[in-house]
């Protein structure tokens, strides 16, 4: 058995979307730093950035109905939808600096634009999504967003969907066409070769067992490579935990405070992928519709256009479900072994307070694949049961915490960013809206771990994304700015015939 010991200057733990907008944002702001990347899988986005393994949405709150709630007086709360979608215009300006720089070539690879729209049935949510209209059509970041509830207008809008459809009860939808799909697992791809050119050493097939920090104030990583079998230790001054679902045991094998008191809890998704050529190309948008009573937000029922291989693809779901896992490839026994002494309580009163949410998911893992049918007959009428197939996506953890707002053991839905009081350590936990902001989220990793440095970084920071430290919603000359650049850069302006021309080469 090796006990091989290196030292580095940062390692970052898990090969996803996260781990690798850290080190490009890292590695440009300073080069002369050594990078260390231990994965668990055999590849670069092989779990939840994996594109068979999440929506492929690129989230910005244009279309995602649980991101906007509706208050008692019927007026529409948008500012969560302001928060994440100027999150997303930080993304896009990254991955254009990037294209822009030669450090990433050909976008149509991981993105392509595609009109979100959101889809509603009955009197009820059809007021809801008009208020929701009225509320963010006055936004700058909202322009361009369209509404009908005229049948023959929404037959033009989403033809599959409205084809032999009863229209028996009010029925409206919402269209915005600067919407996006996103390819998590070839971005990531494609970012992780770019660091691997950069000499960054990226190990595949090592598990990181053990974390804890040593007497000089380094972090120390026990390291199994899953080939050999040999054991090393690896030090660096910071460490970011970046393992999806598997952060949360790591987390807590660090011992630092602000990860006690802290539970995940996991939820499984199943989508339904269609396998008919004739069906796909009558489809051509995201649509998303309201989750069920009960229902948790990563279960909003969509219908999908999809872009992977350069191949079109229509999917819909997720239907969610439970299993004990934290990773799609993780362990049976995640959850029990996530209870500790500091967390115990909390996690009782998440089980108290959730009961219906656990009997939602059970109920969905029971579902048979002809009432999985009856939910996208409500999207599509005419879907046929042997033009679909079921296909099973990746692994969520939500947050589990004592909040002052919702009292111990309460569900958090997003993603968190739990660090050190010294910076030297900092991990990332939750899910969606997820990869869609990982370059705002990283970013706050960087202020919160680096704050010394940031001064001394902030101009590397605006030329990689020129809206940094200013809203873009109080700043509408720079917002046309960005999305007229990012849309040139990525490819996301043009004709639809030139990016299936695109597609084609």
């Amino acid at each position: 058995m090796s006990n091989r010991q290196t030292k580095t200057d940062v390692i970052l733990i898990g090969a996803g979307a996260m781990s690798a907008t850290l080190g490009i944002l890292l590695k440009e702001l300073v080069p002369d730093w050594n990078i260390k990347v231990f994965e668990k899988l055999s590849n670069a986005g092989e779990e939840s950035s994996n594109e068979w393994n999440n929506a492929g949405t690129g989230h910005a709150a244009l279309c995602e109905l649980n991101y906007t709630d509706e208050k008692s007086d019927g007026t529409v709360d948008i500012s969560k939808a302001i928060k994440i979608n100027e999150q997303f215009q930080v993304s896009l300006q990254f991955w254009s600096y990037l294209v822009n720089s030669n450090l990433l070539r050909n976008p149509q690879d991981f993105i392509m634009p595609l009109p979100h729209m959101s889809l509603v049935q009955g009197e009820q949510n059809v007021r809801f999504l008009k208020n929701r209209f009225e509320a963010m059509s006055k936004n700058p970041l909202f322009e361009g967003m369209e509404f009908s509830d005229d049948p023959v207008k929404l037959s033009e809008w989403m033809p599959l969907v409205m084809q032999d459809r009863a229209t028996d009860e009010p029925i409206a939808a919402t269209k915005i066409d600067s919407g996006t799909d996103v390819n998590f697992g070839a971005l990531t791809r494609m970012m992780f070769d770019h660091l691997e050119n950069e000499q960054v050493e990226i190990n595949y097939r090592h598990s990181v067992n053990d974390i804890k920090r040593t007497t000089d104030g380094l972090w120390e990583l026990k390291v199994r490579n899953l080939e050999s079998g040999t054991v090393e230790h690896h030090t660096a001054k910071f460490v970011f935990i970046g393992g999806g679902g598997g952060s949360l045991h790591l987390l807590q094998k660090s011992g630092i405070p602000e990860g006690k008191h802290i539970g995940g809890f996991p939820v499984s998704g199943i989508f339904m992928v269609c396998n008919n050529p004739d069906v796909v190309k009558q489809h051509h948008a995201k649509v998303y519709g309201k989750a069920k009573v009960g229902a948790p937000p990563m279960s909003v029922p969509h219908l999908d256009t999809r872009f992977i291989d350069n191949k079109k693809s229509l999917l819909f779901g997720p239907f969610a479900g439970f299993t004990p896992k934290f990773l799609k490839h993780g362990s049976m026994f995640d959850l029990i072994t996530s209870v500790k002494p500091d967390n115990l309580l909390t996690m009782l009163a998440a089980g108290v307070k959730n009961v219906s949410l656990t009997t939602y998911l059970i109920n969905q893992v029971m579902l048979s694949k002809e009432k999985r049918l009856e939910e996208l007959r409500e999207f599509f009428p005419n879907a046929k049961s042997e033009d679909w197939d079921l296909v099973v996506a990746g692994q969520r953890v939500q947050v589990i915490k004592d909040t002052e707002a919702g009292g111990k053991g309460t569900l958090q839905f997003g993603t968190e960013v739990v660090s050190a009081a010294d910076g030297s350590i900092a991990a990332l936990l939750g899910a969606s809206p997820g990869a869609s902001t990982a370059v705002h989220v990283m970013l706050e990793v960087i202020t919160k771990c680096f704050p010394e440095q940031l001064k001394e970084w902030e101009p590397k920071i605006k030329e990689m994304i020129p809206s940094y430290g200013m809203s873009l919603m109080e700043n509408p000359e720079l917002l046309k700015e960005v999305h007229t650049s990012t849309a040139q850069t990525l490819g996301l302006s043009g004709s639809e015939e030139d990016r299936q021309e695109k597609l084609k080469a």
